[in-house]
């Protein structure tokens, strides 16, 4: 009968209560003594939680250090290139500049020599020739 007492805060029927045996509320005991013995125990394992909570907070902090050391070192490569483009880019039109004057000269003489070829073959010379030899250079 005093498991009875022992075990009446646990929710069950009386007619239930009747059928268990002290047996059937053993394990409650190994749990109760389990549970002293951690509180008394308590202390290590308080320890023991706290460490594992300071080591993952490390942990943390230190996978998010890394992931700001990645992302500055992307944005770092990414200006780099960028800068390399615009050099790049620079480079070219400044080629660009340099050999544009030295083709519109060519341009300019082969066209002078366009024309003086047709005046040449047409045999006309002077000022009736320009306008005959204009147009055969713009349909060209």
């Amino acid at each position: 009968m005093t498991h009875v007492k022992r075990f009446q805060r646990i929710p069950m029927s009386k007619s239930m209560r009747g059928l268990c045996k002290e047996e059937d509320y053993s394990f409650l005991g190994v749990s109760e003594k389990t549970t002293k013995e951690t509180a008394e125990g308590g202390g290590e394992l308080e320890d023991d939680w706290r460490d594992t909570k300071e080591e993952r907070v490390r942990r943390r902090l230190e996978r998010e250090q890394q992931e700001k050391e990645r992302l500055r070192q992307i944005e770092e490569s990414k200006k780099e290139r960028e800068q390399q483009w615009r050099t790049h880019v620079a480079e070219l039109t400044s080629i660009q500049e340099k050999t544009l004057p030295d083709r519109l000269a060519r341009l300019r003489r082969f066209r002078e020599f366009q024309r003086k070829v047709l005046v040449e073959e047409s045999g006309m010379e002077g000022g009736a020739a320009d306008p005959t030899v204009n147009q055969l250079l713009t349909r060209m």
